[in-house]
């Protein structure tokens, strides 16, 4: 948090509060899995090749031109360096130097690059003057071509140019399909230092000599030759074209966005030679994208619709040889050895940038509070740290929203395709610095609310008739006051005890309910904890159940409590299972725990009530005696066969017989095959992915689950599941139960327990002590025009409107979707309420309640100013992995492009100014969204590598389903972070890098974290003194690869190196387990799945090529 906020005020309406001590802003970010092989989209203005295995008859392979290896490669022999593409310590960061991807002479075609992808700024212009023709790219107008003709067309099938990752990260791959990757064109880059990515970079002060491109005989565009506007090897500023952009560079001096430097005025540029494409100028207007000539093998450029499986045309007739005397080679670059000629390709510097965008928002949000008080205001990103005061609307941490401008009516919805949805965190934890809800007490007559709609009494309501009535905000209904709420008006019309009020001051407080809000009418028991635990051979062998055993003990007196209680109010009790269940009686009058075997599975009934639920301090001694003996009792077992089902139905049971909520915490091993209800079989079967059957493996084997699950919610038991599989246990079938329930799946593949020891007791710690809302259900009401139509998360649904949560925690979100039912207006805006009802830890009923009011808007340019994209992206995720259960992946894939292109054509469309079809024009605010949407079809759900177990895929399923907004930012685009770079005395985190390879260098070390996984990775140049202090080994060699924690050495890169690790635990939901990867090592293929701008090996295409792709299909759309 911001260390220069003053102290907040001191709570008002006279209460104590509670806040929750130790708290950590969440960050931001990315996914699992492997590393390359071709994208799956074709070149840029060519078909969209197949996502087929293999070449399609007929057509001739060509080798691989540029250098990436077969498969076979990829496992690189020790000592052999694919890293070679940057020298020792070398940062790669930016274009490639000269000597890296080497040309062979007269073999491809290049097209030019796409100038920058620089998203409008926020104002817009709908109807400006075109901008002129001398508004050139700094990036374009920098490149010199060279008079090399390329000889020959290459043979149908061959991709374009160079891969546009780094060789070793994506090479043509066998089984890849047929298709490179997006066109090149040769020329020195010139390397531009990271700027604002919403600004375009700074244009050159001479006129360009040509804005256009023309046609040369082999049929590819010559890029203008910019000979006597700048030194050779020279770029704007003297950044010298051919040094690699290090990280350490200083970023340019950034424009402030909608400005423009233009140079003397110039003719309007000569039309395009090709016939069928219009002359494309280059603008400075946000936008990007050269024309480029036909090609050889490709029909004319954007045929129809795409189809993933199309193959290239036959061949089209060239245009005309025309000569243009600005497509003169430039002799400086003509005279380099063909070796040293470098590829130039589009500008990674060029293109939005994730790092950029949160950093600026960071710099200039970060230092304000937020202020709640102004309808549809768009709060700071997720990834800045902020305080917030709530002025009447709820905090951005219990709400986020897709936009904060919604339309106002239904057709400009459908027209914008932009989702409405809210992502809203009910319980969610707040930092120090913020008061938690306030409690609102209103005795027997309970919370005030409307007599038609429901909706409870909150700032939106307006008081009428001196004080004495009220209308309803949501359904305009006219109710009464009742005598015990009168106040009277001031002159504005406000209640005069407006601000002693929270409920008609605040966006969030919470009521206490009344017996009318109880089940059965009468108040709850205080909540139960049910510990069971397998103790079949192999949870023994692991040293499982010992070491579970000896944490309880501790940490039973850890158990959440409210506000200054003294204890916890919550009881608890303990089961064993393996094919048998046993229940023990630990009550405090025993001398010894007695145990109760229930060997008659299929009729599940709790053998003992008195003794079975127990005070921990009443029965401390007991219970340690019983933890004290489970490992030893069951030391010999043989038995390797597990129930389940039944062993979560003997805990629904105990907690109806007690007549309270609670939860039960599962700790199980292996797939349950012993004969009772609920037993699976084995059907995991890799061959059913991509075909129409993969959505089997994400349903549920049996309806058994379901079913139990919904007892479990009716009697408000949640279930957390703790899984330790050696092999396939089914975890879609398994995790039905915590997902239905509102609770949470932890799983930690092949336990050992001195691998992962750390990671499973801070997990469980975490969970046994977070704050829970029990015997929850949650409403949200709108005001006339929307409605929630859709829900996503872990919970329950018995009907439309009610989410019945057995559990719900502070971690867990449920995003819900709005669709229009009528006209809204302008002047009313859209008003969102949040009711949930649960039970405390303490066991006291009670709502909280979260109100927010959006803004609405009959400008499509006003939706696409107000929107977030990171909140776009949570709900598209969510909504794509909730359509694998019933629809094939691909069409889920093609769903999401499809309503990404939409959304940018309807604004391209609608609110950019005038510009040619080459450019690609991005909303500021939504500028990040197709690096973010790559991120999510590149994830293991939708597309997994080959390591990728079934049972991953459907963990991370319903692991995304009930994320936060901060969770997936992170998730879906991991954090990279240089350790070396900033200086050992600074306490504040590295500045980030980009997920792409080309930012690493081999002299440096990084920290990579996603809020699962957490890597280190060592550039095998790292210096030795580096090495000494933070592995205490004297060399690179002598690092052990997969070390999964750092020794504790006395030295200040040590200290802060293990410093900022603790601190990135702190800040996420989940322990991260360290891995240490060393630069060449078989591991890096696991570390180089994370960095996300790259080329996947599973077929995720790199963000530069998906970009291209994104272009094209909007380009498709618009004509």
């Amino acid at each position: 948090m911001n260390v220069n906020q003053s102290a907040p005020p001191v709570p008002p309406y006279g209460q104590n509060q509670p806040i929750y001590p130790g708290y950590h802003q969440s960050s931001y970010g990315g996914q699992p899995g492997p590393a390359a092989p071709a994208t799956p989209y074709g070149a840029y203005n060519g078909p969209v090749p197949g996502y087929q295995q293999a070449p399609p008859q007929g057509v001739p392979r060509a080798p691989p031109s540029s250098g990436a290896p077969p498969a076979s490669a990829a496992q690189v022999p020790c000592g052999q360096t694919t890293y070679g593409q940057f020298g020792q310590g070398d940062i790669q960061n930016g274009p490639s130097s000269t000597a890296q991807m080497q040309r062979v002479p007269g073999s491809q075609q290049f097209g030019p690059p796409l100038a920058p992808v620089v998203s409008q700024p926020a104002v817009l212009q709908p109807y400006g003057p075109p901008p002129t023709s001398t508004q050139v790219t700094a990036q374009l107008a920098g490149m010199q071509i060279s008079g090399a003709v390329a000889q020959a067309p290459p043979p149908s099938g061959l991709g374009y140019g160079p891969p546009t990752s780094l060789a070793s990260a994506s090479g043509n791959f066998p089984n890849s399909g047929p298709y490179g990757s997006y066109p090149q064109s040769q020329a020195p880059p010139l390397s531009q230092a990271q700027g604002h990515p919403g600004v375009q970079p700074p244009l050159r002060s001479a006129p360009p000599l040509a804005s256009s491109f023309t046609s040369p005989a082999s049929g590819g565009p010559q890029m203008p030759s910019m000979t006597g506007l700048l030194p050779p090897g020279q770029g704007f500023g003297s950044l010298p074209v051919n040094q690699a952009n290090h990280v350490s560079s200083p970023p340019a001096p950034a424009l402030p966005p909608g400005t423009q430097m233009t140079g003397p005025p110039v003719p309007p540029p000569p039309p395009m030679h090709s016939p069928q494409q219009p002359g494309y100028q280059l603008q400075q207007n946000g936008s990007f994208g050269p024309a480029r000539g036909p090609q050889p093998n490709y029909e004319s450029p954007y045929p129809g619709a795409p189809t993933f499986g199309s193959q290239p045309g036959p061949p089209q007739p060239l245009p005309p040889k025309r000569l243009d005397p600005d497509a003169i080679p430039s002799p400086q670059l003509n005279e380099l050895p063909p070796q040293q000629k470098t590829r130039h390709r589009i500008d990674p510097d060029a293109i939005p940038s994730p790092i950029q965008v949160i950093e600026d928002d960071r710099n200039n949000r970060g230092s304000e509070p937020f202020v709640t008080g102004v309808r549809g205001q768009v709060p700071p990103l997720v990834t800045t740290n902020f305080l917030v005061k709530d002025q009447g609307n709820a905090s951005p941490r219990y709400i986020r929203c897709t936009s904060y401008n919604i339309p106002c009516t239904s057709d400009m919805a459908k027209q914008a395709q932009v989702p409405l949805a809210a992502v809203i965190k009910p319980l969610a934890r707040l930092p120090p610095e913020e008061a938690s809800p306030y409690v609102v007490d209103h005795g027997e007559s309970g919370p005030l609310r409307c007599n038609r709609c429901k909706a409870y009494m909150c700032p939106l309501m307006t008081f009428i008739e001196g004080g004495r009535r009220f209308q309803c905000s949501f359904c305009s209904c006219v109710n009464d006051v009742p005598p015990q709420y009168f106040q009277h008006l001031d002159h504005t019309g406000k209640r005069v005890d407006a601000y002693d009020r929270p409920e008609l001051s605040l966006g969030s407080y919470e009521f206490l309910a009344t017996v009318d809000y109880c089940k059965n009418n009468k108040f709850p028991s205080p909540p139960a904890f049910i510990f069971m635990i397998d103790v079949s051979y192999n949870a023994i062998r692991t040293g499982l159940v010992r070491l579970l055993c000896e944490e309880l003990k501790s940490l039973l007196d850890y158990l959440p409590r409210e506000g200054g209680a003294e204890e916890s109010a919550i009881r608890v009790g303990f089961v064993t299972y393996n094919k048998v269940l046993h229940f023990y009686n630990v009550k405090s009058s025993l001398a010894q725990p007695q145990m109760m075997v229930v060997s008659d599975v299929a009729d599940m009934f709790v053998p003992l009530l008195d003794g079975f639920l127990v005070n921990v301090s009443e029965s401390r001694a007991v219970i340690t005696s019983l933890l004290d003996q489970i490992p030893e009792m069951f030391a010999d077992t043989r038995e390797t066969e597990t129930v389940f089902a039944p062993v979560i139905q003997a805990g629904m049971e105990a907690l109806k017989a007690a007549e309270c909520a609670g939860k039960l915490f599962l700790f199980h091993t292996s797939l349950p095959i012993a004969e009772a209800p609920g037993k699976l079989k084995n059907r995991d079967d890799r061959k059913l992915i991509n075909t129409d059957k993969e959505k089997t493996l994400f349903q549920p084997q049996t309806g058994t689950y379901q079913t139990l699950a919904k007892e479990c919610v009716a009697q408000g038991c949640c279930v957390d599941l703790f899984l330790f599989p050696n092999q396939y246990v089914d975890v879609a079938t398994l995790s039905v139960v915590p997902q239905l329930t509102g609770g949470s799946v932890y799983k930690y593949a092949c336990f050992q327990v001195e691998n992962d020891q750390e990671r499973f007791l801070s997990d469980l710690r975490r969970d046994v002590q977070k704050v829970v809302g029990f015997d929850a259900v949650m409403r949200v009401r709108t005001s006339t025009g929307i409605r929630a139509v859709d829900f996503f998360g872990a919970f329950y649904m018995s009907n439309t409107t009610d989410v019945e949560l057995a559990g719900l925690d502070g971690d867990k979100t449920v995003t819900v979707e709005f669709k229009h039912d009528d006209r809204l207006n302008e002047e009313n805006g859209a008003l969102l309420q949040c009711a949930l009802l649960y039970t405390s830890c303490a066991g006291q009923r009670r709502l909280r309640i979260h109100n927010l009011a959006l803004n609405c808007c009959t400008q499509l340019a006003d939706l696409y100013r107000n929107c977030e994209t990171d909140t776009l992206i949570n709900y598209m995720a969510k909504f794509a992995y909730r359509a694998v259960l019933n629809s094939p992946v691909k069409t889920v894939r093609d769903t999401l492009i499809t309503q990404c292109a939409q959304i940018l054509a309807c604004y391209r469309k609608n609110c950019a100014s005038p510009s040619s079809a080459g450019q690609l024009i991005l909303p500021e605010c939504m500028k990040l969204l197709p690096v973010y949407l790559n991120c999510v079809l590149k994830s293991d759900v939708l597309q997994p590598g080959a390591e990728v177990t079934t049972d991953d895929r459907a963990y991370v399923r319903q692991l995304v389903s009930s994320m936060d907004v901060a969770e997936t930012n992170v998730f879906f685009y991991p954090r990279l972070l240089p350790l070396t770079k900033s200086p050992l005395d600074s306490t504040a985190e590295p500045p980030a890098v980009r997920a792409s390879e080309e930012r690493l260098s081999s002299g440096d070390i990084y920290l990579l974290e996603n809020g699962l996984n957490l890597f280190v990775w060592v550039g095998a140049s790292v210096q030795q003194g580096v090495v000494q202090s933070l592995f205490n080994v004297s060399s690179f060699s002598q690092i052990t690869s997969g070390l999964s924690v750092l020794p504790v050495l006395d030295n200040p890169l040590s200290k802060k190196v293990r410093g900022l690790i603790d601190s990135l635990r702190a800040q996420r939901m989940r322990y991260m387990k360290l891995i240490v990867v060393k630069q060449e090592d078989k591991l890096e293929m696991l570390f180089k799945h994370f960095l996300v701008e790259d080329k996947s090996l599973s077929g995720g295409a790199s963000y530069v090529d998906f970009l291209c792709h994104m272009h094209k299909e909007i380009r498709q759309l618009l004509s």
